[in-house]
């Protein structure tokens, strides 16, 4: 199951699982609050050291990447800066702080590559499938089909003609409704994780026509640019930038997302 698409299950094992969710955040939770402590004071090698360990235990959320992006920018280091940011649009693509922060990052590095054009239409479909998180649709799933088949079993109990017709109907709307959410996570899901991509952490990177060192050298892409991962070759990948050039880079020249 996409990681996306766990959200739904999530929501749901929530409702029947808070305290216990509750009690195992609750160090993650702390660490991340330690790590803001010390961003407030500017430390932030020691936000980095909390937000890190919070991390390593497996602890994921849009404020932990963001913050921890929000630290490496303030300590120039902008590959793990854009890594991160990447990391928490993933988690919610329509959050202006994080595309802001994003852009600013990237006017920091050495590359500037052009995205080859969208057509209209795919960008506008893009804006609406990604105007919220997963995990907020996946909340608003939950809520939907509750609150619709309390209102479908109410419509059975009611007796007054009016009160049945609005309780089926309401049921019916809002269970539509939260049948609409779920398939929008589904596509977020199938479009994000579609797509294995990477930020290049090698200060100059070369991109050889095949998996080999010992191949022609197309063209060199610095610390910080984004690339799309196609294939893989024995420590060699082969990777697309936005405006489409595409070739081989070692394997360890890069951080997926």
């Amino acid at each position: 199951m996409h990681k996306y698409l766990k959200y739904t299950l999530y929501a749901w094992l929530l409702l029947l699982a808070m305290p216990l969710l509750s009690s195992a955040n609750e160090q993650p939770e702390a660490l991340l609050k330690k790590g803001n402590s010390a961003y407030a004071k500017e430390q932030y090698k020691e936000a980095l050291a909390a937000y890190q360990q919070a991390l390593d235990a497996g602890y994921e959320s849009v404020a932990l990447y963001f913050n921890t992006a929000n630290a490496y920018y303030k300590l120039a280091e902008m590959p793990a800066a854009i890594l991160n940011y990447e990391k928490a649009a993933k988690l919610a693509p329509g959050d202006e702080d994080i595309q802001l922060n994003l852009k600013l990052a990237n006017l920091k590095i050495t590359d500037r590559i052009e995205d080859v054009p969208e057509f209209f239409l795919t960008t506008w479909w893009k804006s609406f499938i990604f105007s919220f998180s997963a995990k907020t649709l996946a909340v608003f799933n939950v809520t939907s089909f509750i609150v619709g088949f309390v209102l479908l079993i109410a419509y059975l109990f009611l007796t007054a003609v009016g009160h049945k017709k609005l309780a089926f109907y309401a049921g019916i709307i809002v269970l539509s409704l939260g049948l609409i959410s779920f398939i929008v996570v589904n596509v977020q899901s199938g479009y994000l994780n579609g797509k294995s991509q990477a930020i290049v952490f090698r200060g100059a990177a070369d991109v050889k026509s095949g998996p080999d060192a010992k191949q022609k050298t197309l063209f060199v892409i610095h610390a910080g640019t984004k690339v799309s991962i196609k294939a893989n070759n024995n420590g060699w990948i082969n990777v697309v930038l936005s405006n489409g050039n595409s070739g081989w880079i070692a394997a360890s020249d890069v951080k997926e997302i």
